[in-house]
Protein backbone atom coordinates (compact mmCIF):
# COMPACT_ATOMS: atom_id res chain seq x y z
CA UNK A 1 0.00 0.00 0.00
CA UNK A 2 2.53 2.45 0.56
CA UNK A 3 4.05 2.20 -2.45
CA UNK A 4 1.07 3.20 -4.37
CA UNK A 5 0.83 6.78 -4.97
CA UNK A 6 -2.30 9.28 -3.10
CA UNK A 7 -4.69 9.84 -5.79
CA UNK A 8 -6.10 13.30 -5.65
CA UNK A 9 -9.04 14.45 -7.87
CA UNK A 10 -9.07 18.13 -9.57
CA UNK A 11 -6.17 20.30 -10.54
CA UNK A 12 -7.91 23.58 -8.94
CA UNK A 13 -6.46 25.53 -5.75
CA UNK A 14 -7.36 23.01 -3.53
CA UNK A 15 -6.61 19.75 -5.26
CA UNK A 16 -2.80 21.53 -6.31
CA UNK A 17 -2.05 22.55 -3.15
CA UNK A 18 -3.08 19.04 -1.97
CA UNK A 19 -0.46 17.79 -4.59
CA UNK A 20 2.54 20.74 -3.16
CA UNK A 21 2.04 19.16 0.39
CA UNK A 22 2.06 15.40 -0.44
CA UNK A 23 5.36 16.13 -3.00
CA UNK A 24 6.55 18.38 0.08
CA UNK A 25 6.62 15.60 2.60
CA UNK A 26 8.19 12.60 0.10
CA UNK A 27 4.60 10.97 -0.64
CA UNK A 28 3.75 9.92 -4.33
CA UNK A 29 1.06 11.57 -5.91
CA UNK A 30 -1.29 11.03 -9.04
CA UNK A 31 -3.11 13.91 -10.32
CA UNK A 32 -6.19 13.25 -12.37
CA UNK A 33 -7.84 16.36 -13.81
CA UNK A 34 -11.14 16.10 -16.26
CA UNK A 35 -10.18 19.19 -18.18
CA UNK A 36 -7.93 20.68 -20.30
CA UNK A 37 -5.61 22.31 -17.97
CA UNK A 38 -5.01 23.08 -14.42
CA UNK A 39 -7.79 25.59 -12.87
CA UNK A 40 -10.36 24.09 -16.21
CA UNK A 41 -13.24 25.08 -13.88
CA UNK A 42 -12.18 29.04 -12.92
CA UNK A 43 -11.59 29.61 -16.08
CA UNK A 44 -14.95 29.16 -16.86
CA UNK A 45 -15.66 33.03 -15.27
CA UNK A 46 -12.24 33.74 -16.06
CA UNK A 47 -13.62 37.24 -16.43
CA UNK A 48 -14.84 37.32 -12.46
CA UNK A 49 -12.89 39.48 -10.20
CA UNK A 50 -12.15 37.62 -6.99
CA UNK A 51 -13.03 39.50 -3.57
CA UNK A 52 -9.83 37.88 -2.12
CA UNK A 53 -6.90 39.32 -2.71
CA UNK A 54 -3.34 37.60 -3.60
CA UNK A 55 -2.52 36.79 -0.10
CA UNK A 56 -5.90 34.80 0.62
CA UNK A 57 -5.08 32.76 -2.41
CA UNK A 58 -1.74 31.27 -2.49
CA UNK A 59 -1.34 27.90 -0.86
CA UNK A 60 1.88 27.87 1.33
CA UNK A 61 3.41 24.65 0.28
CA UNK A 62 2.64 25.49 -3.58
CA UNK A 63 4.45 29.17 -3.21
CA UNK A 64 7.21 27.18 -1.52
CA UNK A 65 7.34 24.63 -4.70
CA UNK A 66 7.24 27.80 -7.23
CA UNK A 67 9.35 30.19 -5.40
CA UNK A 68 12.07 26.95 -6.14
CA UNK A 69 11.12 27.31 -9.87
CA UNK A 70 12.13 31.21 -9.83
CA UNK A 71 8.45 32.22 -9.53
CA UNK A 72 7.64 36.16 -8.56
CA UNK A 73 4.64 36.17 -6.56
CA UNK A 74 1.68 39.12 -7.52
CA UNK A 75 1.22 41.90 -5.56
CA UNK A 76 -0.07 40.53 -1.96
CA UNK A 77 -3.39 43.13 -1.87
CA UNK A 78 -4.21 42.88 -5.91
CA UNK A 79 -7.37 41.16 -6.42
CA UNK A 80 -6.92 38.83 -9.16
CA UNK A 81 -9.96 37.75 -12.01
CA UNK A 82 -10.15 33.77 -12.60
CA UNK A 83 -8.24 33.92 -15.64
CA UNK A 84 -5.56 36.07 -13.68
CA UNK A 85 -5.49 33.25 -10.99
CA UNK A 86 -5.35 30.38 -13.67
CA UNK A 87 -2.95 32.52 -15.37
CA UNK A 88 -0.46 33.84 -12.50
CA UNK A 89 -0.70 31.00 -10.15
CA UNK A 90 -2.09 27.64 -10.63
CA UNK A 91 -0.71 27.31 -14.61
CA UNK A 92 2.75 28.02 -13.25
CA UNK A 93 2.43 25.62 -10.30
CA UNK A 94 1.04 23.19 -12.39
CA UNK A 95 4.11 23.34 -14.74
CA UNK A 96 6.85 23.25 -11.79
CA UNK A 97 8.76 20.65 -12.26
CA UNK A 98 7.57 18.83 -9.04
CA UNK A 99 3.76 18.83 -10.03
CA UNK A 100 4.18 18.61 -14.23
CA UNK A 101 5.20 14.87 -14.18
CA UNK A 102 2.15 13.96 -11.71
CA UNK A 103 -1.08 15.56 -13.43
CA UNK A 104 -2.72 14.06 -16.25
CA UNK A 105 -5.48 16.13 -17.91
CA UNK A 106 -8.46 14.33 -19.97
CA UNK A 107 -8.81 12.19 -17.17
CA UNK A 108 -12.20 11.73 -15.55
CA UNK A 109 -12.88 9.67 -12.54
CA UNK A 110 -15.75 8.25 -12.87
CA UNK A 111 -15.84 5.78 -9.85
CA UNK A 112 -13.84 5.55 -6.59
CA UNK A 113 -14.08 1.35 -5.18
CA UNK A 114 -12.12 -0.84 -3.27
CA UNK A 115 -9.61 -3.43 -5.50
CA UNK A 116 -11.55 -6.90 -5.06
CA UNK A 117 -14.49 -6.11 -2.78
CA UNK A 118 -17.25 -3.69 -2.82
CA UNK A 119 -18.64 -1.58 -0.14
CA UNK A 120 -20.31 -4.07 2.46
CA UNK A 121 -17.56 -6.05 2.90
CA UNK A 122 -15.30 -4.85 6.22
CA UNK A 123 -13.36 -7.45 6.71
CA UNK A 124 -9.53 -6.35 6.14
CA UNK A 125 -11.05 -3.59 4.47
CA UNK A 126 -8.28 -1.34 5.06
CA UNK A 127 -5.86 -3.67 3.36
CA UNK A 128 -7.19 -3.45 0.10
CA UNK A 129 -5.93 -0.38 -2.12
CA UNK A 130 -8.51 1.59 -3.47
CA UNK A 131 -9.11 1.27 -7.55
CA UNK A 132 -10.17 4.43 -9.52
CA UNK A 133 -12.17 3.83 -12.91
CA UNK A 134 -10.85 6.52 -14.97
CA UNK A 135 -12.05 7.83 -18.38
CA UNK A 136 -9.94 9.50 -21.24
CA UNK A 137 -11.38 12.36 -23.41
CA UNK A 138 -11.49 9.67 -26.37
CA UNK A 139 -13.62 7.14 -24.03
CA UNK A 140 -11.28 4.63 -22.95
CA UNK A 141 -11.65 3.27 -19.63
CA UNK A 142 -8.90 2.09 -17.10
CA UNK A 143 -8.52 1.08 -13.70
CA UNK A 144 -5.29 2.64 -11.18
CA UNK A 145 -4.55 1.69 -7.61
CA UNK A 146 -3.94 4.26 -4.77
CA UNK A 147 -3.18 4.24 -1.03
CA UNK A 148 -5.43 6.56 -0.11
CA UNK A 149 -7.82 9.48 -2.20
CA UNK A 150 -8.16 13.16 -1.93
CA UNK A 151 -11.27 14.10 -3.27
CA UNK A 152 -10.81 17.57 -4.22
CA UNK A 153 -13.26 17.79 -7.71
CA UNK A 154 -15.35 20.64 -6.82
CA UNK A 155 -19.23 20.88 -7.44
CA UNK A 156 -18.82 23.62 -9.97
CA UNK A 157 -20.18 20.98 -12.97
CA UNK A 158 -23.13 20.08 -10.63
CA UNK A 159 -24.94 23.16 -10.43
CA UNK A 160 -28.86 23.76 -8.61
CA UNK A 161 -31.58 23.54 -10.86
CA UNK A 162 -34.02 26.77 -11.69
CA UNK A 163 -36.85 25.12 -9.88
CA UNK A 164 -37.34 25.95 -5.82
CA UNK A 165 -37.96 22.60 -5.00
CA UNK A 166 -34.30 21.05 -5.78
CA UNK A 167 -35.33 19.31 -9.29
CA UNK A 168 -35.75 20.97 -12.48
CA UNK A 169 -38.71 23.32 -13.08
CA UNK A 170 -41.41 22.28 -15.58
CA UNK A 171 -40.28 23.30 -18.60
CA UNK A 172 -36.57 24.07 -17.72
CA UNK A 173 -35.23 20.95 -19.82
CA UNK A 174 -37.05 22.28 -22.53
CA UNK A 175 -35.91 26.05 -22.60
CA UNK A 176 -31.91 24.94 -21.63
CA UNK A 177 -30.55 26.60 -24.92
CA UNK A 178 -32.07 30.09 -23.11
CA UNK A 179 -30.57 29.65 -19.72
CA UNK A 180 -27.37 29.80 -18.02
CA UNK A 181 -26.14 27.65 -14.80
CA UNK A 182 -22.81 29.98 -14.35
CA UNK A 183 -21.99 33.76 -14.72
CA UNK A 184 -21.85 34.57 -18.12
CA UNK A 185 -19.40 37.50 -19.63
CA UNK A 186 -22.59 39.50 -19.73
CA UNK A 187 -19.52 42.69 -21.13
CA UNK A 188 -17.65 40.36 -23.53
CA UNK A 189 -17.98 37.10 -25.19
CA UNK A 190 -21.79 36.61 -24.14
CA UNK A 191 -22.51 40.13 -24.85
CA UNK A 192 -24.61 39.65 -27.98
CA UNK A 193 -27.32 37.67 -26.09
CA UNK A 194 -27.68 40.05 -23.43
CA UNK A 195 -27.39 43.23 -24.72
CA UNK A 196 -30.94 44.70 -25.65
CA UNK A 197 -32.52 42.22 -23.94
CA UNK A 198 -34.38 41.69 -20.59
CA UNK A 199 -32.78 39.02 -17.98
CA UNK A 200 -33.87 37.08 -15.10
CA UNK A 201 -31.07 36.32 -12.33
CA UNK A 202 -31.89 33.75 -9.79
CA UNK A 203 -29.99 33.59 -6.56
CA UNK A 204 -29.52 35.63 -3.47
CA UNK A 205 -25.28 34.97 -3.61
CA UNK A 206 -22.13 36.74 -5.38
CA UNK A 207 -22.20 34.98 -7.98
CA UNK A 208 -26.15 36.43 -9.21
CA UNK A 209 -24.71 40.04 -7.80
CA UNK A 210 -21.74 39.74 -10.37
CA UNK A 211 -24.28 39.24 -13.26
CA UNK A 212 -26.37 41.83 -12.03
CA UNK A 213 -23.91 44.98 -11.64
CA UNK A 214 -22.82 43.28 -15.00
CA UNK A 215 -26.01 43.54 -16.93
CA UNK A 216 -26.45 47.15 -15.04
CA UNK A 217 -23.30 48.24 -16.76
CA UNK A 218 -24.35 46.45 -20.06
CA UNK A 219 -27.81 48.91 -19.92
CA UNK A 220 -25.75 52.00 -19.17
CA UNK A 221 -24.63 51.58 -22.76
CA UNK A 222 -27.04 49.26 -24.30
CA UNK A 223 -30.71 51.33 -22.64
CA UNK A 224 -32.95 48.63 -23.73
CA UNK A 225 -31.04 45.66 -21.79
CA UNK A 226 -33.04 45.29 -18.51
CA UNK A 227 -32.41 43.14 -15.34
CA UNK A 228 -34.82 41.71 -13.27
CA UNK A 229 -33.48 39.94 -9.86
CA UNK A 230 -35.49 36.61 -8.58
CA UNK A 231 -34.73 35.52 -5.14
CA UNK A 232 -36.38 32.72 -3.24
CA UNK A 233 -35.91 34.52 -0.05
CA UNK A 234 -36.80 38.18 1.48
CA UNK A 235 -33.69 38.45 3.29
CA UNK A 236 -30.65 39.74 1.03
CA UNK A 237 -28.14 40.27 4.10
CA UNK A 238 -26.10 37.74 3.21
CA UNK A 239 -25.75 39.56 -0.62
CA UNK A 240 -25.93 42.98 0.45
CA UNK A 241 -22.98 42.68 3.08
CA UNK A 242 -22.17 44.65 6.01
CA UNK A 243 -20.00 47.36 3.82
CA UNK A 244 -17.58 48.82 4.95
CA UNK A 245 -17.46 46.79 8.21
CA UNK A 246 -15.92 43.48 5.63
CA UNK A 247 -12.55 42.81 5.71
CA UNK A 248 -12.68 41.94 2.46
CA UNK A 249 -13.56 45.14 1.32
CA UNK A 250 -14.50 44.19 -2.56
CA UNK A 251 -16.99 41.61 -1.28
CA UNK A 252 -18.36 44.57 0.93
CA UNK A 253 -18.45 47.05 -1.77
CA UNK A 254 -19.80 44.20 -4.44
CA UNK A 255 -23.32 44.22 -2.06
CA UNK A 256 -23.05 47.81 -1.55
CA UNK A 257 -23.44 48.70 -5.28
CA UNK A 258 -25.98 45.59 -5.85
CA UNK A 259 -28.32 47.42 -3.21
CA UNK A 260 -27.60 51.20 -4.53
CA UNK A 261 -28.80 49.78 -7.96
CA UNK A 262 -31.93 48.38 -6.16
CA UNK A 263 -32.94 51.26 -3.90
CA UNK A 264 -32.41 53.18 -7.48
CA UNK A 265 -34.53 51.15 -9.59
CA UNK A 266 -31.69 50.30 -12.26
CA UNK A 267 -32.56 46.58 -11.38
CA UNK A 268 -35.96 45.10 -10.51
CA UNK A 269 -36.12 43.21 -7.32
CA UNK A 270 -38.96 40.39 -7.09
CA UNK A 271 -38.75 38.39 -3.71
CA UNK A 272 -40.10 35.45 -1.78
CA UNK A 273 -40.45 33.54 -5.56
CA UNK A 274 -40.06 29.90 -5.62
CA UNK A 275 -40.10 29.36 -9.63
CA UNK A 276 -42.34 26.48 -10.17
CA UNK A 277 -42.36 26.37 -14.32
CA UNK A 278 -40.80 28.04 -17.42
CA UNK A 279 -42.95 28.45 -20.28
CA UNK A 280 -43.29 30.24 -23.39
CA UNK A 281 -45.08 33.48 -23.71
CA UNK A 282 -45.52 35.50 -26.64
CA UNK A 283 -42.11 34.50 -27.98
CA UNK A 284 -40.61 35.32 -24.50
CA UNK A 285 -40.24 32.97 -21.47
CA UNK A 286 -42.24 33.40 -18.50
CA UNK A 287 -41.94 32.04 -14.89
CA UNK A 288 -44.44 30.77 -13.00
CA UNK A 289 -43.65 30.96 -8.87
CA UNK A 290 -45.14 30.77 -5.82
CA UNK A 291 -45.05 33.89 -3.10
CA UNK A 292 -46.84 34.10 0.13
CA UNK A 293 -49.29 36.17 -1.59
CA UNK A 294 -50.04 33.61 -3.81
CA UNK A 295 -49.29 32.40 -7.39
CA UNK A 296 -47.19 35.00 -9.83
CA UNK A 297 -45.82 34.97 -13.00
CA UNK A 298 -42.71 37.17 -14.65
CA UNK A 299 -42.87 37.26 -18.12
CA UNK A 300 -41.56 39.00 -21.07
CA UNK A 301 -38.30 37.59 -20.29
CA UNK A 302 -35.69 36.54 -22.76
CA UNK A 303 -32.87 35.11 -20.95
CA UNK A 304 -32.28 33.64 -17.81
CA UNK A 305 -28.99 33.00 -15.29
CA UNK A 306 -29.17 30.22 -12.46
CA UNK A 307 -27.13 31.79 -9.81
CA UNK A 308 -28.48 28.97 -7.03
CA UNK A 309 -25.27 27.39 -6.16
CA UNK A 310 -24.05 23.89 -6.72
CA UNK A 311 -24.08 20.55 -5.32
CA UNK A 312 -21.88 17.30 -5.04
CA UNK A 313 -21.88 14.55 -7.48
CA UNK A 314 -22.52 11.69 -5.09
CA UNK A 315 -22.52 9.00 -7.87
CA UNK A 316 -18.34 9.53 -7.65
CA UNK A 317 -18.36 7.48 -4.44
CA UNK A 318 -21.49 5.31 -4.39
CA UNK A 319 -18.59 2.28 -3.45
CA UNK A 320 -17.13 4.02 -0.77
CA UNK A 321 -18.70 3.80 2.23
CA UNK A 322 -18.74 7.71 3.08
CA UNK A 323 -20.79 9.79 5.45
CA UNK A 324 -22.62 12.74 4.69
CA UNK A 325 -24.81 15.54 6.88
CA UNK A 326 -27.89 14.29 5.63
CA UNK A 327 -29.37 17.35 3.78
CA UNK A 328 -26.14 19.60 3.26
CA UNK A 329 -24.59 16.77 1.22
CA UNK A 330 -21.17 17.72 3.32
CA UNK A 331 -19.21 15.65 5.04
CA UNK A 332 -21.04 14.53 7.84
CA UNK A 333 -19.16 16.88 10.66
CA UNK A 334 -19.23 20.06 9.01
CA UNK A 335 -22.67 19.68 8.61
CA UNK A 336 -23.40 21.55 12.51
CA UNK A 337 -20.79 24.05 11.74
CA UNK A 338 -22.10 25.64 8.51
CA UNK A 339 -25.62 24.98 8.15
CA UNK A 340 -27.49 27.91 6.78
CA UNK A 341 -30.52 26.98 8.70
CA UNK A 342 -28.68 27.14 12.24
CA UNK A 343 -25.62 29.39 11.72
CA UNK A 344 -26.40 33.33 12.01
CA UNK A 345 -23.15 34.40 10.92
CA UNK A 346 -21.83 31.29 9.04
CA UNK A 347 -18.90 30.69 11.60
CA UNK A 348 -16.63 28.01 10.83
CA UNK A 349 -14.53 26.85 13.46
CA UNK A 350 -11.01 25.53 11.94
CA UNK A 351 -11.35 21.63 10.99
CA UNK A 352 -9.35 19.12 9.19
CA UNK A 353 -8.59 15.40 8.94
CA UNK A 354 -10.82 14.57 12.01
CA UNK A 355 -13.82 16.44 10.24
CA UNK A 356 -13.19 15.48 6.69
CA UNK A 357 -12.78 11.59 6.83
CA UNK A 358 -15.00 8.80 6.11
CA UNK A 359 -16.04 5.26 7.38
CA UNK A 360 -13.66 4.57 4.60
CA UNK A 361 -10.10 4.76 6.18
CA UNK A 362 -7.73 6.85 3.38
CA UNK A 363 -10.82 9.01 2.12
CA UNK A 364 -10.87 12.47 2.57
CA UNK A 365 -13.69 14.77 0.97
CA UNK A 366 -11.70 18.58 0.52
CA UNK A 367 -12.15 21.61 -0.83
CA UNK A 368 -15.86 23.28 -1.60
CA UNK A 369 -17.44 19.49 -2.31
CA UNK A 370 -16.47 19.09 1.44
CA UNK A 371 -18.82 21.98 1.75
CA UNK A 372 -21.75 19.75 0.29
CA UNK A 373 -24.51 22.35 -0.90
CA UNK A 374 -23.69 25.10 1.69
CA UNK A 375 -22.55 27.76 -0.23
CA UNK A 376 -19.80 29.52 1.86
CA UNK A 377 -16.11 28.66 1.11
CA UNK A 378 -13.27 30.25 0.63
CA UNK A 379 -9.40 28.98 -0.86
CA UNK A 380 -7.86 29.89 2.23
CA UNK A 381 -9.86 26.97 4.11
CA UNK A 382 -9.25 23.93 1.60
CA UNK A 383 -5.64 25.15 1.93
CA UNK A 384 -5.64 24.27 5.47
CA UNK A 385 -8.02 21.54 5.24
CA UNK A 386 -5.28 19.70 2.63
CA UNK A 387 -2.49 20.50 4.96
CA UNK A 388 -3.82 18.82 8.05
CA UNK A 389 -5.20 15.49 5.93
CA UNK A 390 -1.52 15.04 4.56
CA UNK A 391 -0.04 15.81 7.20
CA UNK A 392 -2.62 12.61 8.45
CA UNK A 393 -1.91 10.77 5.59
CA UNK A 394 1.85 11.15 6.31
CA UNK A 395 1.31 10.13 9.80
CA UNK A 396 2.18 13.03 11.57
CA UNK A 397 -0.61 13.77 13.70
CA UNK A 398 0.80 16.43 15.78
CA UNK A 399 1.08 18.14 12.83
CA UNK A 400 -2.40 17.16 11.68
CA UNK A 401 -4.17 17.65 14.23
CA UNK A 402 -3.00 21.30 14.92
CA UNK A 403 -5.40 23.07 12.83
CA UNK A 404 -5.44 26.77 12.79
CA UNK A 405 -7.77 29.31 10.92
CA UNK A 406 -8.40 32.53 10.50
CA UNK A 407 -10.91 34.47 7.50
CA UNK A 408 -11.68 37.80 7.23
CA UNK A 409 -14.68 38.71 8.91
CA UNK A 410 -18.07 39.54 6.57
CA UNK A 411 -19.04 42.19 8.72
CA UNK A 412 -22.97 41.14 9.01
CA UNK A 413 -24.66 38.34 10.06
CA UNK A 414 -26.07 36.44 7.60
CA UNK A 415 -28.53 33.97 7.68
CA UNK A 416 -30.74 35.06 11.16
CA UNK A 417 -33.88 34.47 11.10
CA UNK A 418 -35.96 37.89 9.70
CA UNK A 419 -38.07 38.40 12.72
CA UNK A 420 -34.94 38.63 14.51
CA UNK A 421 -34.21 41.90 13.48
CA UNK A 422 -31.40 41.05 11.18
CA UNK A 423 -28.36 39.91 13.58
CA UNK A 424 -28.29 36.94 15.99
CA UNK A 425 -31.19 37.68 17.54
CA UNK A 426 -31.18 41.54 17.04
CA UNK A 427 -29.02 44.29 18.65
CA UNK A 428 -27.13 43.45 22.37
CA UNK A 429 -29.18 44.16 25.28
CA UNK A 430 -27.79 47.71 26.61
CA UNK A 431 -28.64 47.51 30.42
CA UNK A 432 -25.43 47.01 32.73
CA UNK A 433 -25.78 43.33 33.57
CA UNK A 434 -25.22 43.03 29.68
CA UNK A 435 -21.68 41.93 28.44
CA UNK A 436 -20.09 45.08 27.34
CA UNK A 437 -18.68 43.10 24.17
CA UNK A 438 -21.75 41.11 23.14
CA UNK A 439 -22.91 42.31 19.55
CA UNK A 440 -25.85 40.88 19.49
CA UNK A 441 -28.57 39.14 21.35
CA UNK A 442 -27.83 35.45 21.19
CA UNK A 443 -23.67 36.65 21.93
CA UNK A 444 -24.82 37.82 25.17
CA UNK A 445 -26.86 35.37 25.99
CA UNK A 446 -23.61 32.73 25.25
CA UNK A 447 -20.92 34.80 27.08
CA UNK A 448 -23.79 35.00 30.62
CA UNK A 449 -23.52 31.01 30.25
CA UNK A 450 -19.90 31.48 30.16
CA UNK A 451 -19.16 30.45 26.86
CA UNK A 452 -17.08 32.41 24.54
CA UNK A 453 -20.31 33.65 22.17
CA UNK A 454 -22.18 33.15 19.68
CA UNK A 455 -19.77 33.33 16.82
CA UNK A 456 -20.85 36.57 15.21
CA UNK A 457 -18.50 39.37 17.37
CA UNK A 458 -15.05 40.21 16.06
CA UNK A 459 -13.53 37.70 16.59
CA UNK A 460 -15.56 34.96 14.53
CA UNK A 461 -13.72 33.02 11.63
CA UNK A 462 -16.15 33.47 8.42
CA UNK A 463 -16.36 31.60 5.65
CA UNK A 464 -18.24 33.80 3.32
CA UNK A 465 -18.49 32.45 -0.41
CA UNK A 466 -14.98 32.06 -2.45
CA UNK A 467 -16.01 34.64 -5.80
CA UNK A 468 -18.48 31.94 -8.07
CA UNK A 469 -16.92 28.61 -6.46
Amino acid sequence: MRELPVAVIGAGPVGLAAAANLVSRGLAVKVYEAGAAAGANISDWGHVRLFSPWTYNVDPAARSLLEKAGWQAPGEAVYPTGAELVREYLAPLAKSPALTPVIEYGARVKAIGRRGIDKVVSRERGLHPFQLTIVDNDGRVRRELARAVIDASGTWTSPNPLGAGGVAAEGEETFRDRIAYSIPDVLGGDRDSYAGRTTVVVGAGHSAANVLLDLAELAAVEPTTKAIWLTRSSNLARVYGGGANDQLAARGDLGQKLRQLIETGRIELVTSFAITAVRQANGQLALDGETPEGARTVGAVDRIVVCTGQRPDLALTRELRIELDPWLESAKALGPMIDPNLHSCGSVPPHGHRELSHPEPGFYTVGIKSYGRAPTFLMLTGYEQVRSVVAAIAGDMAAADNVQLVLPETGVCTSAPESAGGCCGGPAPRDADADADACCVDDASAKAQGKSGCGCSSSAKTSEAAQAQ
